[in-house]
């Protein structure tokens, strides 16, 4: 995991209340399929279902388990040199990009309609702003999978808060979670 210092120094207020690890961790086991998994780690990161990615490895390559509609659309090579995915999952670590359209990437993924009668994606506004991306490791550190949450927006500016080192604190633990779910293995 990346090991960047808690941004808790210097304490900036109106921070959103987290709920602790113990109870995110008993919301996110709960989940018997990886669409349950991921609008529960939606929730948590007040984004929409279809901001959270879910991909397990398999034959070096990342499939997609969620969204839906991304696991028709593809796969992607570990061996990847754009994607930020394939990055995560090389190196084991976690990233953080609150600034995402200025950062080298396969955007393929991003052109694949993702509507759905709840989560109405307004047109135009599908581009990814800010993202965060987990490795899911198994016990021995071996790669199952990745684990990404973005916020989407014309720019910017309307894509949401950016995310926190807190954030991506728990974006690990949900990557941790998931690791022992059925769905990954």
């Amino acid at each position: 995991m990346q090991g960047k210092p808690n941004s808790n120094e210097g304490g900036t207020a109106a921070a959103p209340a987290r709920a602790s690890n113990a109870s995110v961790e008993h919301v996110l086991n709960l989940a018997a399929t990886p669409e349950q998994f991921c609008v529960a780690l939606a929730k948590l990161f007040g984004v929409r279902p279809t901001e959270v990615a879910l991909m397990r490895l398999q034959k070096g390559l990342l499939s997609f388990l969620y969204p839906e509609q991304l696991k028709t659309a593809g796969s992607i090579p570990v061996s990847s040199s754009s994607a930020v995915a394939a990055h995560t999952a090389s190196t084991k670590k976690t990233e953080l990009f609150n600034a995402f359209v200025k950062v080298k990437h396969a955007s393929i993924f991003e052109s694949v309609k993702l509507n759905t009668s709840d989560d109405v994606e307004r047109t135009g506004q599908n581009a990814i702003q800010k993202l965060m991306s987990a490795p899911i490791l198994d016990p021995q550190r071996k790669v199952l999978g990745v684990v990404q949450v973005c916020r989407k927006g014309f720019d910017v500016g309307t894509a949401g808060p950016d995310f926190s080192q807190d954030d991506l604190q728990q974006l690990e633990l949900a990557a941790k979670v998931v690791s022992n779910l059925p769905f990954v293995k």
